[in-house]
């Protein structure tokens, strides 16, 4: 009636290899990373103390449990505990939490690039992938840390602007009170102190304890011992403070309390549908037939300023540049444009204008400079009313990562009795303009390269290429937010993302080479 059930007889065989399926995903983790190497880890682990777990054991219990959406260190160890994929990578064994999370966060920081170029190499040998095309593009992740405490860079300036007046005006106070001659010197100090972004907790140091100096000759002065309590309880601390938030800010413009690696972007994932700011980190990577090829974590919210780092840790990472990037409009700019001529990197990468110089309104328009003719030999403009424009003066900017442009300005002659100068511009002189003559080379070669046939295949098939991978990260695997705080901590949790999404793409496409094999 019933099949026979009972718990209480042993069966055979007990290997748990027996009850995984011959194509099944854990087999394909298991082989990349049992091929690595054994030396590879050897910086992770510099000798002494009890023996440790074998780190290709928790490497292939990290990836797996990535590729199946775990990503919590106590959710890893359950799974080891109970899961037959995980207990067999184990070998049975069961680090627990503190193991698994020290290990992937904190061993692996010098190694895990390592990990990841061998893999990319095995997916060469295998014809996955060349390494000829690099697909860029990035996304933002979420940092974390807590939403609404962050420290906000023009709110510390201004802060300490006005603590600067405060401290010189409670000098101008003592020296109104004490008309000695050693007072007023103090007092003279301050002026070298300069404005407030030159104020510095040093010197205010100093300031504070040739007062107290003073104060211990004359312990009796209120207007001094006042003075010296407000600067050494109140001033100077808020002064260390300020300081220690700029530093820590750099060149970025704002920082999370909880995590001040953490810059406040506007995020794609808006809740609140208010345009709040979130506390994350610009993810870059590059792809090619949808396998990750590079990454990089950033803490600047534009992908503009991404390009030069990423590649330049590509380059660290795998030793070797691309042949071709391909990237969207975000990564148009003079800046990269020239960093890929001077690498000889072929770049098809388009420019803010592109699309839009497609559409016929911009065609039309009047007031464009890209509808506007140039005379190489005259060096002259000539506008679509006909007017020209005469060079006027040249002027040199340089970018926050020292890059110098060069921007030559065009002034008409007459625009007082043209009829089209409503639609031109707003000025109520005549028109000028400012032009960088190699950011308009440039433009001018990318577009050609872009609607040739390979530049709009390219261009097309990076709309499938990251994007793809981000949806997978987001939507299919469900990560989000990150779990760790710090840069180099959550540039190992992008590392095992991109691992692990490169052997599932690399397990599912072994399988359709096997499909087809048969067919």
């Amino acid at each position: 009636m019933y099949i026979q059930y009972t718990m209480d007889q042993l069966f055979l065989p007990m290997d748990l290899e027996t009850d995984i399926p011959e194509n099944h995903l854990v087999r394909v983790v298991n082989e990349a990373v049992h091929r690595l190497s054994d030396s590879i880890f050897s910086a992770a682990y510099p000798g002494g103390g009890r023996h440790s777990y074998h780190p290709k054991m928790l490497t292939k219990i990290i990836i797996y449990a990535y590729t199946q959406r775990i990503y919590s260190s106590r959710q890893i160890a359950k799974a080891v505990r109970e899961n037959i994929m995980f207990m067999w990578l184990a070998g049975r064994q069961q680090p627990d939490f503190r193991t698994i999370n020290r290990f992937r966060s904190e061993r692996m920081k010098e190694v895990l690039e390592t990990v990841f170029t061998r893999v990319l190499e095995l997916l060469v040998q295998e014809q996955y992938v060349s390494l000829d095309h690099y697909f860029l593009d990035g996304t933002k992740l979420e940092a974390s840390a807590n939403r609404y405490t962050f420290v906000w860079k023009k709110a510390v300036v201004k802060h300490q602007a006005k603590l600067q007046e405060k401290v010189n005006t409670l000098f101008q106070a003592i020296e109104e009170a004490e008309h000695e001659e050693d007072t007023a010197h103090t007092g003279a100090d301050l002026p070298e102190l300069g404005e407030a972004s030159a104020l510095t907790a040093e010197k205010l140091e100093q300031a504070v304890k040739h007062l107290e100096e003073k104060l211990s000759e004359k312990p009796k002065d209120k207007t001094l011992k006042k003075a010296v309590c407000q600067l050494r309880k109140d001033l100077l601390p808020r002064l260390q403070k300020y300081e220690h938030q700029l530093q820590t800010a750099g060149e970025r413009n704002s920082y999370s309390k909880t995590d001040p690696d953490a810059t406040f972007m506007r995020m794609k994932e808006d809740h609140m549908q208010n345009g709040q700011l979130k506390p994350g980190y610009n993810v870059q990577i590059g792809t090619e037939n949808q396998f990750v090829l590079g990454y990089s974590v950033h803490q600047r919210p534009t992908d503009t300023k991404c390009l030069k780092p990423h590649l330049d840790h590509l380059e660290k990472m795998l030793g070797r540049r691309p042949e071709t990037v391909i990237a969207d409009a975000g990564y148009g700019s003079e800046e990269n444009y020239s960093y890929l001529e001077e690498k000889n990197i072929q770049g098809i990468v388009k420019y803010g204008t592109y699309h839009k110089e497609k559409t016929r309104a911009f065609q039309r328009a009047m007031d464009k400079v890209d509808n506007w003719s140039y005379n190489e030999t005259s060096d002259t403009w000539t506008c679509a009313a006909g007017q020209t424009l005469h060079f006027r003066v040249e002027r040199r900017t340089v970018t926050e990562s020292g890059y110098p442009i060069r921007t030559r300005h065009y002034l008409s002659e007459d625009c007082s009795q043209c009829p089209m100068k409503l639609t031109c511009t707003k000025a109520q002189g005549d028109r000028e303009i400012a032009i960088s003559l190699t950011y308009l080379r440039q433009k001018n070669e990318m577009r050609e390269r872009l609607r040739s046939e390979e530049g709009y295949r390219l261009s097309v098939q990076r709309m499938i290429e990251p994007e793809s991978v981000f949806g997978h990260m987001k939507n299919n695997r469900g990560f989000r937010r990150f779990l760790l705080r710090g840069l180099q901590k959550v540039s190992l949790e992008v590392g095992w993302l991109c691992l692990a999404h490169n052997l599932l793409k690399k397990a599912t496409m072994a399988e359709k080479r096997k499909r087809d094999q048969a067919g």
